[in-house]
């Protein structure tokens, strides 16, 4: 076994969890990242990202009103977040964008901000154009330099809290070897910025289940651990996803200059006529499902047309505006293949439901309903901003846990009952030889969720057998399945945390009886207007009790 001791553990070395990292640092507190993969790439980030939504004054002016009513209107804020978390990624947005130029970051890589994509024709841009491919290795660099122990290859899989329920340390593996090895945290506060889920419904490709549109390790962990420690979750019910390439998952849709059209090439939205460099295509970012639900309406199949993009622009986009996103595996593919943009459309498709920005719900302080737990990321419930957001509340998270720290003692965790008990799990799972395999789990419940709990229309009974399901998959897992090595053990892991956040889904969907975006019940087919502006929390409290509320919209 390994012990560590520090004051402020991070779990999940993504955008938001090495911002809180270098925050922390800066603040003089001893703090651990602890990565299930490797800092330098990893996360929704790790490949790097090309938009950074953002106010900056000397480029929007001075009425920050009207800026956070512009932003807050946008898919960027969207309808699922609260405003008052919304003001603050806005209003630290430029405070990061300078902090990231300074350890070499390129947000001006043409010498000036300039803003492209995602954006509504007529409208304020607001997504800075920047080169963030090296993003990962220079905020690793940074918080390395800033005091913070670095361990990667060590999956966090619980929370450890007293008799108060206050954090006080966390459990979990290090697979750095064949053979896993128990890992105990004694800490004063916990981070989880451990992204969205991205593997609970099946791939667009089923044989190929790692084909995601973003990180396939992230799986929902961080909502499952906080779910299991009592801590509020929020939005558990407005299931979303990505849009992109159809059977070729990489996302970036805001990197294409070009128009969503029929086979015939004509727009069948008014966000545009023409392929525009400075807003891109913003049609999957107001209507995520719309390549979903024209193939079903049996006006399919749809498609990215980039045939009237300038060739400027085309060459720009393939060579580097892709490359600055991570996603230039499209430009090799193209190249590959002898497919010339400038005479072929690319069908686009709607990818499976991924669960970002849904998850545990926290305050303006990144401060979740357990003391001294904090959330940041795509594994928060109530914030969007996507890389804004992540950066922004990794930074407040830092901030707040600087103080925080000193209010508390050290509480020493020898002999918390949890750690036994996952260390009894992990020697039932790595001791059955021969055991099913994970596969055989996460392939039942993708089906399970995707039929049960689905973007496609739910009704009380389907969400209430779904459920029992679940349960019975979950029983039969822990009787069943085993691990020859490391990494089976930390694939095993995941599908269990995947199933615990299967509880929340099920239970908050058939719970909100009605009809609301993306939430369709055949049962309940009006809008309820005593539930606008309405967000559906759930927690599970230390006896096992679900409770489910709906709370205003802040």
């Amino acid at each position: 076994m390994k012990r560590y001791t520090c004051e402020f553990l991070v779990v999940g070395g993504g955008v938001g969890g090495l911002m809180a990292a270098i925050t922390a640092g800066k603040n003089g507190v001893d703090v651990i990242v602890a990565e299930k993969a490797d800092t330098r790439r990893s996360g929704s980030g790790a490949n790097g990202n090309d938009h950074y939504h953002c106010y900056i004054p000397q480029c929007h002016g001075d009425d920050i009103g009207r800026v956070r009513r512009e932003i807050g209107a946008s898919f960027d804020a969207g309808p699922w977040v609260d405003s008052s978390m919304t003001d603050v990624w806005i209003n630290r947005s430029f405070e990061i964008i300078q902090m990231w130029e300074s350890i070499g970051i390129r947000m001006r890589p043409t010498g000036e901000y300039r803003f492209e994509g995602h954006g509504m024709p007529g409208f304020q841009l607001y997504n800075l154009k920047f080169d963030g491919k090296n993003q990962k290795p220079a905020l690793t660099a940074e918080a390395k330099k800033q005091g913070a122990r670095i361990l990667n290859r060590v999956v966090v899989n619980e929370l450890l809290t007293n008799e108060e329920g206050r954090i006080i340390g966390a459990v979990g593996i290090d697979i750095n070897e064949e053979e896993p090895e128990l890992v105990v945290f004694q800490t004063k506060a916990v981070l989880l910025a451990t992204g969205m889920v991205s593997r609970m419904y099946p791939s667009i490709t089923p044989a190929y289940m790692f084909n995601t549109p973003c990180c396939p390790a992230t799986t929902g962990s961080g909502q499952a651990m906080a779910y299991r420690a009592g801590a509020r979750l929020v939005n558990m019910d407005m299931l979303n996803g990505h849009a992109g390439p159809k059977y070729f998952a990489r996302g970036g849709k805001g990197t294409w200059i070009g128009i969503s059209t029929d086979i015939h090439g004509k727009p069948f939205t008014p966000y545009g006529n023409q392929p525009s460099r400075a807003t891109g295509d913003v049609t999957a970012d107001v209507w995520p499902t719309c390549y979903h639900d024209r193939m079903k309406a049996g006006q399919g199949p749809t498609y990215m047309n980039c045939t009237e993009t300038p060739a400027e622009d085309l060459d720009y986009m393939l060579h580097e505006a892709m490359v600055s996103e991570g996603i230039d595996s499209i430009t090799d593919y193209t190249e590959q293949r002898g497919i010339d943009l400038s005479k072929e459309m690319v069908e686009f498709g709607t990818y499976p439901i991924m669960m970002g920005q849904r998850g545990i719900e926290c305050d303006e302080h990144a401060r979740t309903s357990v003391e001294g737990l904090y959330a940041a990321g795509n594994c928060v419930g109530n914030v969007n901003g996507s890389l804004s957001g992540a950066a922004a509340f990794g930074l407040v998270a830092g901030e707040n846990a600087a103080e925080y720290v000193k209010t508390v003692e050290q509480e020493d965790v020898t002999g918390h009952p949890l750690i036994r008990e996952k260390e009894a799990l992990y020697e039932m799972l790595m001791g059955r030889r021969p055991g099913a395999h994970w596969k055989e789990a996460l392939s039942t419940l993708q089906n399970l969720m995707n039929e049960y709990a689905g973007i496609d229309i739910q009704n009380e009974n389907m969400l209430k057998a779904g459920y029992t399901y679940v349960q019975q998959l979950k029983a039969d897992s822990l009787k069943e399945l085993g691990c020859a090595n490391s990494h089976e053990l930390m694939r095993t892991l995941e599908v269990f945390d995947m199933m615990d956040v299967a509880e929340p889904i099920f239970l908050c969907c058939e719970n909100r009886k009605e009809t609301r975006g993306p939430h369709v019940r055949s049962d309940y087919a009006f809008t309820n207007i005593l539930l606008n502006n309405m967000f559906q929390t759930i927690v599970r409290d230390r006896e096992g009790r679900v409770h489910m509320d709906y709370r205003r919209k802040h």
